[in-house]
Order: structure tokens, then sequence, then C-alpha cells
């Protein structure tokens, strides 16, 4: 287990519209931008491996940088491989959300901020549960989605996963819009980022989102 003493107070960024990671959850990414290559490659030298995912932002008076959010996610590299033209496909691990205090100016080629974690310590803990889950209704709910969309999946491995896994997947995965993955990522708790993903699954059904649900 990571401790609050061990995270650093400047970490690398990496703003990506839609790309949601959560504590404890995993993001496959693929890095091919020279910048974002050169990110990689001095992260894995340090002792974390932390990168910093970031939702961008262009609400002006509500940047946590120059186009960012506020709170992004921070996750370690547990796995990345290269192709044979240089490119990384990694995994990212979730460890702890983050609040933004200040971009930090240098000459690296992508971009860092200075972070604060306070305030998520329960980041670093172990899985949440949801002690106010009504899971039959929960999986009504989506698979009157899923059939809206025609889309299918592993409804045995999802009815089996833990609550915080089947949530935080749900939430990483169905292609909301950007400001929607930011309230599923800011929910203070599991039982609130359930009852945010239960209300955009609805305003969904209600005809509120685009036809292209899944990423």
């Amino acid at each position: 287990m990571t401790r609050k003493l061990d995270l650093p107070e400047i970490i690398p960024v990496f703003p990506l519209p839609g790309a949601l990671l959560l504590p404890r959850a995993r993001l496959p990414l693929h890095i091919f931008e020279p910048r974002y290559l050169a990110m990689l490659d001095d992260a894995l030298r340090t002792p974390g491996r932390l990168i910093g995912m970031i939702q961008p932002n262009r609400v002006p008076g509500r940047d946590g940088g120059p186009g960012w959010q506020v709170i992004g996610c921070a996750g370690r590299v547990t796995q990345f491989s290269e192709t044979e033209d240089g490119r990384y496909m990694i995994t990212l691990t979730g460890l702890s959300r983050y609040r933004v205090i200040a971009e930090v100016e240098g000459f690296m080629p992508y971009r860092r901020a200075r972070v604060s974690w306070q305030g998520f310590e329960r980041d670093l803990g172990s899985p949440e549960t949801d002690a106010g889950f009504d899971r039959a209704a929960f999986m009504a709910l989506l698979a009157r989605y899923f059939e809206a969309r025609g889309l299918q999946t592993d409804w045995t491995t999802l009815g089996e996963a833990e609550d915080e896994l089947r949530i935080n997947s749900l939430s990483m995965l169905l292609d909301f819009a950007p400001e929607e993955k930011q309230a599923l990522l800011e929910a203070p708790s599991l039982g609130t980022r359930r009852e945010t993903l239960v209300t955009l699954i609805e305003y969904a059904l209600r005809g509120g989102a685009s036809e292209d649900i899944m990423q």
C-alpha cells in the first residue's frame, strides 16, 4: 500500500478527453506522441512510476491549470510493452485522485503539475463497498441500456464482480461526455458514484445522450 508521504508533490500530467481513471482500476493507453513517449520514459525512471490523468477543460474560471480540470487521478505504470516502431502499450493502475495547485514551468516536452493529495486519503485504502447498492435493480437497468444500444457484455462476469469493480469499470467504459466523466471522478464515495452512474444511464435511456455509447 502506498502511503500519503510517498506521493510526490510534482507529477507529469496527461490531459486526455474522456479517459477516466479511478483508484484501483486499470486504464490501457496507447502512447505514440513524442512528448508522451518522453513522459513515459521519465516516469519509468522514478520509484512510483506515476502519471496523472486529467480531463481537459475550457470553461473559464474552472481550470486547475491552462485547459485542465482541478481534480485528476494518478496511476502507476504496471504494464508496458514496446512495439517495433517505438510506440508503447501501457496499463495505468489508479492510485489516488489529486487536486492541481499549479502548473510547473520548465523545459520538459510534456506538462507537469504541483498537486495536493489532501482529501483523497481513502483512495489509498482497501476497495470500497456500497451498502445501499440494489444490485438486482441496477443490473436490470443496465440490461435495458445495453439492449437499447445493441451492446453485448459478459453478464456472468459483470454480475459476479465486486461492487467497486463493477461500478468503476462501467464508469470508465461507458462513453459519457467529459463533464459527466468528471462528475464520476469527483464523486466522494462509491455510493455517490453509483448514484451518479444510474442518473446518467437513466438520462441516456430517455434520449439525452448520443447513440455511440461505448468507447
